[in-house]
């Protein structure tokens, strides 16, 4: 398996836990509220702009598994189905696993723990599956997506990340009126965006971000 190097529980503004990678200098989540980033980014402008019965999802950076965990909760309060499968070069390790969850994070435990590439029946309507593979190469079913959670590290830390190649792929994988949410609003972010066809909606941000971004392929 491969390792990230080191990695240090933290706690964000409203008490969430999230982790700092020091290498990069860069966390998990918004250290200004991780759930609040998450359940406002992902959740309010990402699966609840999908108007279906039936939701497929790809997140791009598992993490901690919070945006998993929360899209759990959103399905069963409206009985949603979600295929979920999680894309994470670096998963956490079991001891990372067991001390975020002796912090708070319990319900993210079962995702994390995953057996990697195996669908796992989380709840009666939801399946996940932990791919451990780099977003660079990453090959997925073409047109089999509805929803996109891009959760990489910033441009400023990891820039191969969010590059036209990056979104072309992303694009294909998604199926017609499927959309890409992200936090990121940088321009050049969204004219890669932009050149490979999705058709964006610039969003107010969680807090201390004017904006977020929505993608859509039409």
């Amino acid at each position: 398996m491969p390792t990230a190097g080191e990695r240090y529980i933290t706690q964000s503004a409203d008490g969430s836990t999230t982790l700092w990678v020091p290498s990069l200098d860069e966390h998990y989540h918004s250290i200004h509220g991780a759930l609040t980033e998450s359940q406002h980014v992902f959740i309010e402008a990402g699966l609840k702009a999908i108007d279906k019965a039936t939701v497929r999802i790809l997140e791009v950076g598992l993490g901690t598994a919070l945006n998993a965990r929360l899209t759990l909760e959103q399905a069963q309060q409206d009985g949603t189905i979600i295929e979920y499968d999680a894309l994470e070069k670096f998963p956490l390790t079991e001891e990372e696993i067991k001390a975020v969850g002796l912090l708070g994070m319990s319900k993210e435990t079962r995702f994390l723990s995953a057996t990697p590439g195996a669908i796992t029946q989380i709840a009666e309507q939801f399946t996940f599956r932990l791919l451990v593979e780099d977003l660079k190469t990453f090959k997925g079913e073409h047109g089999s997506y509805d929803l996109i959670y891009f959760d990489a590290f910033a441009p400023s830390a990891q820039p191969e990340l969010w590059t036209d190649a990056v979104f072309e792929n992303m694009y294909g994988l998604l199926k017609p009126g499927g959309a890409l949410v992200t936090y990121c609003a940088k321009g050049v972010v969204k004219r890669s965006m932009k050149a490979v066809g999705f058709e964006i909606e610039a969003l107010p941000g969680p807090p201390r971000k004017r904006e977020m971004t929505r993608a859509w392929k039409r």
